[in-house]
């Protein structure tokens, strides 16, 4: 009888600690996603596509055995052309679809009732709670700039914590996170020029650009990464000589007295120290690092990322096509076609690392994050700005390729079984799992995937990025989603999540979005705000600190939040069509960039280029003698889509990074 009694304690202590863990920790059985993913504290790590099998899911130790459930679909290799189909033009939802039922229902969780979410995410966002919001992040910004501007310049970057400058490590030349992109040239207040001016602070912004005009110089030895000087310092550069040189003036008066075209003067300085790069590399891929003074280094590595080679094309293009000579776009658009031609011919996909001289990949994975974001970004913004059908045709090509073998989860985005569509990393060649994390650059791509009008995929993988960010207050650097665990636990201020966020609203018009961008807004007064700016979270669980302020936080997250709540402002309301960087710098899409005399000759010579056209660089003398002719083919008009965030995917997804 005694030993009975005893294995009844047993049992009822057993159940009664499940019960405990499923309150606190959420790690108890639930609805939906996780009786197909159980978790528990004995889990099993993926291992690569080569390596041992997957974790057992279930009692016959593997995925799909009988006897217990398949892992998430997520862990399965997508069938070759399964999504060839895939896209499809995004549906307008019903009458009733974004009633306030639908609110209360979308963001529920344990202790949370519906009422709770019905009251908090229905209905319009109030019109003083949305100034509120705007003047928020203005002061934000005003906060970090002002502290830049009186204890970091003329350096590049603010110490937000112990208030002073940051420059170059000279004392370690290897330091590459630091001197990839701090080149001693006061990059803070150059990457910020255009986010005065689109906040309407034309004193300041005058300012700033005096100080530049007579305080910035590029002949100095340092060591930058081609890349980061290009999207950071060559494009504000020409962003806000664009501005000045405005005739209709949307901003307010940013003109400046006698004004003679400095600062587009100072970026074909910039561009011609940083042309070095194209010279003697046999693949006219770029090598990733210049010294501003002496050109490539005598130790130069000779692999670099694709987005770090393949994302120079509109910032050299758009110089090109503002000074008429053709060298700068030349480069650029040689170095995109020939990592083009070195795609898998049976993926489509490009690896993230190449050989610059032997054009082989040294990394192999294929994703949307580090290493290859941007370069999808601009194969498209290219084709917006300039109009060459080569950019529009290479875009479509490696978009149908990444829906094809990056793209995991069900085929409907909203409806369906299975799990949630997610994007994964694959191999480049076979197209298998490579590992089980996302990281925080590839929140980016439902912005992306609004320009292209695939606004319901869109709103679905911004959900899992901020179902992320609800958990933490931040994005950490890598997410696993198979172990619902940061992998990398630093936040630097990064703006990707709030540039997707931005650009959903002004697509769908959905008051969710200005819901989110408070959320983000919150956090980062919350845990990021120290004594002299904002400083990068070291940890985004403990929320412990790192001394750095990046230039991208005034160039790019604050102004994509203060242009989600400023709904009057210029860039939507002065009839002109803008676009931005993968730098968040703002460039006006007109006939002026559209208009290309070398058109024609851009191929490399005795090449062919992506549509199969040979061709060779332009002579100076051809040059001359070709007419000029506009391509200015009409940017399809603004689409704006009403579409909700379905309540049964937002409900997995929360349940995935375990708010449920």
């Amino acid at each position: 009888m005694q030993w009975r009694a005893f294995v009844l304690g047993l049992v009822l202590l057993r159940l009664g600690l499940h019960g405990v863990l499923w309150i606190v920790f959420g790690l108890g059985p639930s609805m939906g996603f996780y009786q197909r993913f159980p978790l528990s504290f004995g889990f099993q790590r993926l291992r690569g596509p080569d390596g041992p099998e997957s974790p057992a899911s279930g009692p016959a130790g593997r995925p799909g055995t009988p006897g217990g459930p398949s892992g998430p679909s997520w862990l399965q290799p997508q069938v070759p052309g399964a999504a060839a189909g895939r896209r499809r033009a995004p549906r307008r939802p019903g009458p009733d679809v974004c009633g306030p039922g639908h609110w209360g229902y979308v963001l529920g969780g344990r202790g949370r009732g519906r009422d709770e979410y019905e009251k908090r995410y229905s209905g319009a966002f109030p019109p003083q709670l949305r100034a509120q919001m705007r003047d928020l992040a203005r002061g934000m910004f005003v906060f970090g700039y002002d502290n830049y501007m009186a204890h970091a310049f003329p350096e590049d970057e603010l110490n937000p914590i112990h208030c002073r400058g940051r420059g170059p490590d000279r004392g370690d030349p290897s330091n590459l996170n630091i001197n990839d992109v701090l080149g001693n040239y006061s990059l803070t207040l150059v990457d910020a020029l255009d986010t005065l001016a689109i906040m309407g602070n034309s004193s300041e912004f005058q300012k700033a650009v005096k100080l530049v005009i007579n305080t910035v110089s590029f002949d100095k030895d340092s060591t930058v990464q081609v890349f980061e000087a290009t999207i950071r310092v060559l494009g504000s550069l020409l962003s806000a000589h664009r501005i000045i040189t405005d005739s209709k003036q949307p901003f307010g008066d940013m003109t400046i007295k006698d004004y003679d075209n400095e600062l587009l003067h100072m970026a074909h300085d910039l561009a011609v120290r940083l042309l070095p790069a194209f010279e003697n590399t046999r693949t006219g891929i770029p090598y990733p690092r210049v010294n501003l003074k002496t050109g490539v280094p005598p130790d130069s590595n000779n692999e670099t990322c694709t987005a770090g080679a393949g994302s120079l094309l509109v910032e050299f293009g758009i110089l090109s096509r503002l000074l008429g000579d053709s060298t700068f776009e030349w480069v650029a658009r040689r170095a995109v076609k020939a990592l083009w031609n070195l795609r898998s011919n049976d993926t489509g996909l490009l690896g993230n690392v190449v050989n610059i001289q032997t054009g082989h990949w040294v990394g192999k994975q294929s994703g949307l994050g580090a290493g290859l974001d941007s370069f999808y970004e601009y194969l498209l913004k290219s084709y917006i700005l300039f109009g060459e059908k080569e950019d529009l045709e290479m875009f479509n090509a490696v978009y149908k390729s990444i829906q094809n073998y990056l793209r995991r989860g069900r085929e409907a985005c909203n409806e369906g079984e299975g799990d949630p569509p997610l994007y994964v990393n694959v191999n480049m060649s076979s197209g298998q799992l490579m590992n089980t994390w996302i990281d925080s650059l590839q929140a980016f791509f439902p912005g992306l995937q609004v320009l292209i009008g695939d606004v319901e995929d869109a709103i679905c993988l911004h959900a899992f990025y901020y179902a992320i960010w609800k958990r933490y207050g931040a994005l950490p650097e890598r997410y696993n989603w198979q172990l619902q665990a940061p992998d990398v636990l630093f936040y630097p201020l990064r703006p990707e999540l709030v540039e997707s966020t931005y650009l959903l609203y002004q697509a769908t018009k959905n008051p969710f979005y200005l819901h989110v961008g408070m959320d983000i807004l919150q956090s980062l007064e919350k845990y990021t705000k120290v004594k002299c700016g904002y400083a990068t979270l070291h940890h985004v669980i403990d929320k412990s600190k790192e001394d750095r302020m990046e230039s991208f936080f005034l160039s790019e997250t604050c102004k994509y939040l203060y242009l989600l709540f400023d709904e009057e402002n210029p860039v939507h309301k002065s009839g002109t069509r803008y676009m931005f960087t993968t730098e968040g710098h703002i460039v006006s899409v007109d006939a002026h960039l559209r208009e290309s005399p070398w058109k024609e000759f851009f191929s490399e010579e005795g090449g062919r280029d992506p549509v199969g056209k040979s061709g060779h660089r332009p002579r100076p003398h051809e040059l001359k003698v070709i007419n000029s002719s506009s391509n200015c083919n009409r940017v399809p008009d603004e689409r704006r889509y009403s579409l909700p965030l379905k309540s049964v995917y937002m409900r997995q997804i929360d349940q995935m990074v375990g708010l449920i």
